[in-house]
């Protein structure tokens, strides 16, 4: 099996751009931080607070987390209900980046996400992917953009889809997390040594998509 790792920031359109050149290539395209969005979904629905490790790792056996495939879109399947548009809101996406720092999470999920790229080939992005998930991952691609860059598309899908976008706070949050992805003890961010880096600050999607497929085809893949 082939398998490409995508890793980046919040908001560097990683999910949007491995999306498109999976469907290019034919590959699966797996979103893994909706695999930690749905976690932490389940965490607000519980009521079990971040800060509490030990509630959290408790609630973990309880939790049935599944990606599907239907009518070529993926969907995200939490204790069979699909909470692919819940996990999408700026409190679950600040959830997620601190549910992500807790070791007994990520290795809860770690196998769940391993086992896609043993049965196809995959696209996944992440944070980790070609760190800690992938590390044998043929392609590995780190994606970034600058943070007011990636505030300003968050402010535009907001406002696309109706919804109130506040591009200072938009901005915070993403520096936030930032560094929070960054300087967690467990799995942090950073570029793989063999990663390639792509900043997209000045590109368009379709650029940055040409780009990708571009890398992974001159690796005869």
């Amino acid at each position: 099996m082939i398998a490409v790792a995508i890793d980046g920031p919040a908001g560097a359109g990683k999910s949007t751009i491995a999306k498109k050149a999976a469907e290019e290539l034919g590959f699966i395209y797996v979103d893994t931080g909706a695999i930690y969005r749905a976690t932490a979904l389940a965490c607000i629905e519980n009521h079990v607070s971040l800060e509490e490790t030990a509630a959290v790792e408790a609630l973990l056996p309880q939790l049935d987390i599944r990606i599907i495939f239907f009518n070529g879109e993926q969907h995200i399947l939490l204790n069979d209900k699909d909470v692919s548009e819940a996990i999408r809101t700026e409190n679950v996406s600040m959830a997620a980046s601190r549910v992500s720092a807790i070791p007994a999470v990520r290795k809860f999920l770690l196998a769940l996400q391993r086992d896609f790229a043993q049965n196809a080939d995959v696209i996944m992005d992440g944070r980790d992917i070609g760190t800690v998930v992938l590390p044998n991952a043929q392609v590995k691609i780190f994606l970034t953009a600058s943070p007011e860059v990636r505030a300003k598309r968050r402010v535009l899908q907001l406002r696309e889809k109706g919804e109130p976008a506040d591009f200072d706070k938009i901005l915070f949050d993403i520096v936030q997390r930032d560094y929070n992805d960054t300087n967690r003890k467990t799995a942090p961010l950073k570029a793989a040594e063999t990663a390639i880096t792509v900043d997209t600050s000045d590109m368009t999607l379709d650029e940055v998509v040409h780009t990708i497929v571009g890398i992974i085809k001159e690796q005869g893949l």
